[in-house]
């Protein structure tokens, strides 16, 4: 068994080849350079792990990593394009450095370079993989296209933010997890646990995330604390805040979210703690990351062999950056 660390090293180790042809350049170089910003790798490592749980990692899950990783990186192009977001883990993103049109192509093109690495697997996982690739890409879609409906709307309803997130975040994490699962033998039971742990481990992650940028301690999150509340985004906190505060303090949120003045972010925060959303939202992240864990224990495999997977959660959500 390896932890999520020594897959990691493995995964980096063998996607860091070129992925795509050498011309048209103007294209495909476009296409690598996402990819070699690099980043966590959670999800294909998710794929290995998934596999790992029931058997020996089985030489398919490495395609199927690959692939889940290529649209993972798709999606990114085509969200940075829609967000005009400038900046990707500290670069250019695709589309300031190339140009919107190449962009779109060189998310289009990784999209289908996905499915190349997916028809290199064994015929008998082809179907159910195949399958679960469409449902989770699909799905995906619809979460961006919600998100951006949010934007428009003055007030969103928490369980539809919750809907959006599951969709746009929690998906693929827990999908990820699956197709491992389908490459290791798994039966239907212990697949819809290890989806149900991904699923819950991925809300739990975006609430610590919406938490840590509105509370979080900016040395180590690694980014300005309060930049979801500049921005107007709507979040776990804003919604909820919404939803429980009283008529004067509605009142005050709105003026602050027509607002650019210099306090806007401390008078949200003091707002927020009046509310007492900082102490909802900890536990609300508490209750999904546990429910994550209940899923994984219910999975029918000797308990050591879910020590990578525990691992896993508690890098993800044991912190506070």
């Amino acid at each position: 068994m390896f932890s999520f660390s020594e897959l990691s090293k493995q995964f980096e180790e063998k996607f860091s080849q070129r992925h795509f042809p050498a011309a048209p350049a103007t294209l495909y170089n476009a296409a690598e350079y996402i990819l070699e910003i690099g980043g966590k790798r959670i999800r294909p490592v998710s794929v290995l792990m998934g596999n790992e749980l029931f058997d020996e990692i089985n030489p398919d899950a490495w395609q199927v990593a690959t692939a889940i990783e290529l649209f993972h990186n798709f999606s990114l192009i085509h969200d940075d394009i829609m967000d005009q977001a400038p900046l990707r883990r500290g670069l250019p993103t695709v589309h300031t450095k190339y140009g919107a049109s190449t962009a779109l192509l060189a998310g289009d093109v990784m999209f289908a370079q996905a499915y190349d690495y997916l028809t290199r697997i064994n015929p008998a996982y082809i179907q159910k993989i195949i399958k679960l690739f469409n449902t989770t890409s699909k799905q995906v879609c619809e979460g961006q296209q919600l998100d951006m409906d949010f934007e428009q709307m003055k007030q969103v309803q928490f369980s539809a933010y919750e809907s959006m997130i599951i969709l746009k975040t929690s998906v693929l994490l827990a999908a990820s997890l699956q197709l491992g699962a389908i490459l290791g033998g798994a039966g239907d039971r212990n697949q819809h646990h290890i989806y149900e742990f991904g699923k819950n481990l991925g809300i739990a992650f975006q609430l610590q995330d919406d938490y840590l940028d509105a509370f979080g301690d900016p040395t180590k999150f690694g980014k300005q604390v309060g930049g979801d509340i500049l921005a107007n985004k709507k979040t776990f906190l804003l919604i909820h805040t919404l939803e429980v505060a009283n008529t004067i303090q509605k009142e005050q949120i709105q003026v602050l979210l027509n607002s650019n003045d210099a306090d806007k972010v401390s008078r949200m925060l003091q707002l927020y703690q009046d509310c007492k959303v900082d102490e909802w939202v900890k536990q609300l992240k508490e209750k999904y990351y546990q429910t994550a864990l209940n899923h994984l224990e219910d999975i029918a495999v000797l308990s050591d062999r879910k020590k990578p997977l525990l691992e896993l959660a508690q890098f993800l959500l044991v912190r506070d950056y």
